[in-house]
Order: C-alpha cells, then structure tokens, then sequence
C-alpha cells in the first residue's frame, strides 16, 4: 500500500511509514551500490577507485545518495545491518572524499561568518529573475511549482534530520540554541505540525506523490548534491563547523525566500496547505535565523574560534550546491521544458 494511503490511529497519514524502493542506476558506482544492496551486501572488497568520477555528476550523487539512505529510512527489502557494511562504509568514505574534495576546491572564501552570510541576503539588480524562488513568484507556472516541490521533497520529507546529527557534537549555547530551532522544526511537540508533514500536504495540494522518496529517480545530480551536502556535513564530526555553516545559510535564506514562494502558491492557486508550508517558515525562520547567529553560530565561534573557517565553508559550499541546482531550474522552464529527468504527469 503507498505511504500516502497509510492511516495511523490519530488519522495522520505519514509519508514515511514504509522505505522507498532502491533508484535506478546512473552509471558504474551507482550500480555497485545498487547491486550490492540488492544482494544483500558484498561477497569480497568493493573497487573504490573514484578519481575519473565527475565529482557533481548523476552517477557519483546518486551512489552517495543511495548510501546516506541507509542511515536514514532505508530502502524496501534492503537489510538493515547494511548501514554498517564496512565495505560500503569505505566505497562511501571514497565517494565523499571526490565529493568534498571538489567542494573545497570551488569554496575558498577567506571571508568571515558574518560576511559570508550577509553576502547571502544581497538582492538581485535588474528585471531578470536570479533565482528560483525570484523565478517562481514573478513568472512562475503550476507545473513548475510542481517540479520544484519534487524535487525538494527529497529534503522536505525528513526536514531538520540531517542537521539533528549535529547536536551531540555542540554544548553550551551553540547546543541550546541549536535545540531551540530544531524543536520547532519537529513541530515543537505536535506531530500535525512537524514541517515534514507540512511538506506532504503541500504536495497533496499539488497533487504530487506523497510517498518518501518517489522521486529520487526524477530528480536530477544538482538536486542530490544539495541533499548529500547535508548528510555529508552531519555525519562526520570533524565538519560540524561546516554543518553550523550550512545551517545558518539554510536559515538565514529561508524567511525571504519562502515569502516568495508562499506568493507564488497563491497566485497559481496551489492551495492553503501549500500556501501554508511557506506562510510557517517566513515567520518561524525569521526567528530562527537571529538564534542561529547569536547563540549556534555565536556559542560555536566563542568556544572554538578555530572552526569558523569550517562554517565559512559550509556557508559556501552550500550557496554553490543551490546556485548549480538553480542555474538547471532556470535554463529549463523559461523554455518550457522540464528541468526533471522524468518529467511529472500533468494535472487534469
């Protein structure tokens, strides 16, 4: 049964009641892995020759992306001891180093913090739509508010997950304030309100697949990379400056940025519920953004001033991920073709 159709007892209907099915492959990594969890792990050592891999390609993004799933719902029929596999733990330790390697090599700012995410909030100049969401309120149609919301779902489903992982790894005010966001982002105790669900109804207004992960297979290498950023910040210790960074350019971009999309929804009709989604993160991220830069960014900063190079990178690096996944968006639908590698069957 789909999870969309699940009834729970206090009739919410949960997007993540059962795991995805594994993706189609994209290339020599990807079936590896693929196949290996197919097969219920490896029988012998895995090649992890990954230098002629495009570090920002389909193949290499979707290898990576296949392996983050394990730590979070898994796929169906996939064991779950396979999170631990050590041969896939060091297939994936060689994806992330190609990955992490050409982000740093892309991310140099010698800025700091404070300049890094001032720079994020810099308006456009001119009448030509820079971004998405600038796109998508101006001149945005349904159907690529439709696309957007796919594509984003592959985050939005488990919103705020990644990031929980690096709560262990703060303490004093960079923990508290850090708790204090993420709090509300689980629906500051109320299930109907985890932005996750919120994010499925929206896609119900949208007439979209609510099922956790339906549209891995749709979503192209631009989209898994900012998606695997995140996993890839959080799971490592040694880059939780990075994952603070990446946090506060997430919050700091989000109040403007939803505002453009809650009026978007609106003008095309998409619904309350998706107009909602939006209408809570203009307000709630507003809020959370001044947290993030006085007590996360400010307590981490103040206890080891040593790691604002790594938030800086995480600043960068996740501005550069969105400016890729961005620039495929907009060469697409101004031309009205799909910026999806299966486009999305058309409502009514």
């Amino acid at each position: 049964m789909p999870a969309e159709n699940q009834t729970l007892p206090d009739g919410l209907r949960e997007s993540r009641h059962t795991s995805p099915t594994l993706p189609e492959p994209r290339g020599v990594l990807s079936e590896l892995v693929i196949n290996t969890l197919r097969a219920g792990g490896s029988s012998g050592p895995l090649p992890l020759d990954t230098h002629d891999a495009d570090p920002y390609g389909d193949d290499l993004q979707l290898a990576l992306y296949t392996l983050y799933e394990l730590h979070y719902q898994g796929f169906d029929g996939v064991r779950e001891d396979l999170e631990w596999d050590p041969e896939l733990l060091g297939l994936r330790r060689a994806l992330e180093g190609r990955f992490l390697g050409a982000l740093r090599a892309n991310c140099r700012s010698t800025d700091s913090a404070e300049r890094a995410l001032a720079d994020l909030l810099l308006e456009p100049i001119g009448h030509v739509p820079t971004s998405v969401s600038h796109h998508l309120q101006r001149d945005g149609e349904l159907w690529q508010l439709r696309e957007y919301a796919a594509l984003r779902s592959l985050y939005h489903l488990k919103e705020a997950d990644p990031h929980a992982w690096v709560i262990p790894r703060l303490h004093g005010r960079a923990k508290a304030g850090m708790v204090a966001v993420e709090f509300d982002e689980f629906g500051a105790g109320r299930a109907e309100d985890i932005h996750a669900r919120l994010y499925a109804d929206l896609m119900r207004d949208l007439s979209l697949e609510t099922a956790y992960g339906h549209y891995l297979d749709a979503a192209p290498a631009e989209a898994l990379a900012t998606v695997n950023l995140m996993s890839l910040l959080g799971l490592h210790r040694a880059l939780r400056g990075a994952l603070v960074g990446h946090f506060a350019a997430v919050e700091v971009t989000s109040s403007p940025g939803s505002r453009r999309l809650a009026k978007a929804m609106r003008t095309c009709g998409a619904g309350k519920a998706a107009e909602r989604f939006y209408d809570e993160h203009v307000e709630a991220d507003a809020v959370h953004e001044q947290v993030v830069r006085r007590d996360v960014i400010g307590g981490l900063l103040a206890s080891e001033p040593g790691l604002e190079s790594d938030v800086v990178f995480g600043i960068e690096a996740t501005d550069f991920l969105e400016d890729r996944l961005g620039a495929r968006l907009l060469a697409a639908w101004p031309k009205g073709r799909s910026a999806l590698r299966t486009p999305l069957t058309p409502v009514g």
